[in-house]
């Protein structure tokens, strides 16, 4: 198998690029090439991908790729073309003769890497045609997919035993970013055959390179504008909970001068395709969209992932702050929430017809999700400790860098608690935060309110504090919706055990939000953050080179990362190849790359070279 693996590397130099495989690749590759079924849950960006790609090259056999999104395939067939990897997809945006031609390579055993998606998999004339070819593996990609326990869960994935049955149970791989124990062991009774010998890997959850910061709602397209003001030549993503905010969210941004374009699946196709075409060709690009979009990009120059709402489940927080950083550089998230997100997602999940099973479950992970929000320890610790990893504090999140410590809130809290009680338990959050402040308003006056011993009882502190008090109770389960549709605020159990003196609570000291600073460049988080370190000289023929980059990929139709990534560029910048052979040691160069674009970086280079001041070459 030593023998194999040494093919793999070379194939991964001349093909790709690169010298050697990522952390923990090694051993997933390794034990595909044995021939056992693979069950690896590796964190995004660390190549999850190329434990199939290799394979398939090394032994000059067909892998099925089952991937859950047409935009995903077509993405990765046209990366994998460029790099001279005979690969192709069947779906509905193919035209009739691609079609055709990748029949034919069916047939012929011409093709290495087909992807589709599972209902297409399971057509019949399909089926015949790959169990005449020999398909060699079955490669599940997004496998999170096929447990009713995980956080996108897809009915049509669970056919894929029955396919991998009719294919002849071929060698099974499954690959994931997020898949909790549960979900892990579901994917494994579901996709794999019984009594076949399964190779797992559980590979950290980490990615160093991410900066997590979180904040309470205050001005959330306010807290954003200021998030973006020093990235305006950087593309990034922010999710929103609604296609209208996306909408507005891009058009406020865009009048505010950044290049930002909605996504979301009201938008017609034509729109959708050309938005998301710019985000990948172009640099600087910000994308305002709903959870839709994401899975089917793999742009590894993300630079920033922002939420301008709170995730539903920690799974689906972890794989979209996951679409930054992917080339290893470091990459900032940002994440606003608040008392009006935590009680929407759980009426969300409440009125779903599902079993009440699946809702519990549901429900167990959106209390995590807000207990990451509001905790007072190291984001990254929290986050790991979610999926079973222990790790040391990380230094880095918005946490550790403010030292937040918890103070006993008893008091504070039954003075929001009496507030409740005593309006009747029929009043919003921000009726009663007013009340316990002393604000008199005309709604109050009108209904007696100013005349509550509550009233007023919370002067000394400014509204914001109670905000974050009462935002607080209700994530510790104190508080909860009364259900009569308006928002209405009631106590639980737990919430009259607190105001009667019976239980005690522990709340964090509120700071006012604020939002993660530009990272210096001179202070990374990984051990990529050194490619960043650049004097401006070299800073200036990194630029000039993703300009070329972003004309090649606009004439070719492709996207910017398809030619290279930022992290090659950087080297090229770094190290100033100009001729063909010196390109072949820049990292991510394989020969395919250099024989189509080599010519022309080298010689950007040497023009670049030969007008610079001699002091800065």
């Amino acid at each position: 198998m030593t023998s194999r693996l040494d093919e793999a590397r070379a194939a991964l130099k001349t093909t790709f690029g690169y010298d050697d495989f990522r952390p923990g690749q090694d051993e997933v590759i390794g034990a595909v090439l044995d021939g056992t079924d693979v069950f690896a849950v590796m964190p995004t960006g660390s190549g999850k991908s190329m434990t199939y790609q290799l394979p398939a090259l090394v032994e000059s056999s067909l892998t099925v790729v089952v991937s859950p999104l047409i935009a995903l395939m077509h993405d990765q067939v046209q990366q994998m073309l460029g790099f001279g990897v005979a690969a192709a997809t069947l779906n509905s945006s193919v035209a009739e003769a691609t079609s055709r031609e990748t029949w034919r390579k069916i047939r012929s055993g011409d093709l290495r890497l087909l992807f589709v998606s599972p209902e297409r998999l399971m057509m019949e004339g399909l089926m015949d045609a790959l169990k005449g070819a020999g398909v060699r593996r079955l490669a599940v990609d997004e496998a999170h997919c096929v447990s009713q326990w995980g956080h996108d869960f897809r009915p049509e994935y669970r056919d894929l035993a029955r396919a991998r049955e009719a294919l002849g149970n071929v060698q099974t791989v499954a690959l994931t970013a997020t898949a909790d124990k549960a979900t892990r062991a579901d994917i494994t009774e579901r996709l794999f055959p019984a009594g076949r010998e399964l190779k797992a890997f559980v590979h950290s959850f980490d990615r160093p390179n991410i900066r997590l910061t979180f904040a309470p709602k205050d001005n959330p397209t306010r807290q954003i504008e200021r998030f973006l003001r020093h990235r305006r030549a950087e593309s990034g993503i922010i999710y929103c909970s609604s296609r209208k905010r996306t909408e507005q969210l891009a058009e406020t941004l865009a009048k505010d001068g950044f290049n930002a374009l909605p996504y979301h699946a009201g938008l017609d196709q034509g729109t959708r395709m050309k938005n998301q075409d710019t985000f990948l060709q172009e640099d600087g690009v910000v994308m305002t969209a709903t959870v839709a979009f994401g899975m089917g990009i793999n742009k590894p120059d993300v630079r920033f992932v922002c939420h301008a709402d709170m995730p539903s489940n920690v799974e689906g927080y972890y794989q979209e702050i996951g679409r930054a950083g992917r080339d290893g550089l470091p990459a900032d998230t940002l994440t606003i929430y608040g008392l009006d997100d935590m009680a929407l997602r759980r009426r969300q999940i409440d009125e779903k017809e599902v079993p009440d099973e699946r809702r519990r479950v549901e429900r167990r992970k959106l209390e995590a999700m807000i207990a990451l929000c509001e905790g007072a320890t190291c984001r990254r610790q929290s986050l790991l400790g979610y999926f079973g990893e222990a790790s040391e504090p990380c230094g880095r999140c918005d946490l550790c860098r403010s030292g937040v410590s918890l103070i006993d809130a008893t008091v504070p809290a039954q003075k929001l608690l009496s507030a409740i009680v005593r309006t009747g338990q029929r009043f919003g959050a921000a009726y009663v935060c007013d009340v316990v402040h002393g604000k008199e308003s005309d709604t109050i006056r009108r209904n007696g309110h100013v005349a509550l011993k509550t009233f007023g009882v919370g002067a000394d502190k400014p509204i914001a504090a109670w905000r974050a008090m009462l935002r607080q109770l209700f994530a510790a389960g104190a508080v909860t919706e009364n259900g009569d549709g308006f928002g209405g605020l009631s106590l639980t159990d737990k919430g009259e055990a607190i105001l009667f003196g019976r239980e005690p609570i522990q709340m964090r000291p509120d700071p006012e939000p604020k939002v993660a600073e530009p990272r210096d460049r001179k202070r990374g988080a990984t051990r990529d953050d050194a490619s960043l370190d650049l004097d401006p000289a070299t800073e200036a023929l990194f630029q000039h080179l993703r300009g070329l980059r972003a004309t090649i990929a606009r004439a070719e139709g492709i996207a910017a990362f398809m030619v290279f990534p930022d992290r090659t560029l950087i080297e090229m910048a770094r190290t100033k190849p100009v001729d063909l052979y010196a390109l072949r040691t820049v990292h991510g160069v394989g020969e395919r790359k250099r024989e189509a674009y080599g010519e022309r970086f080298v010689g950007a280079i040497a023009e670049f070279l030969a007008h610079a001041p001699a002091t800065g070459a």
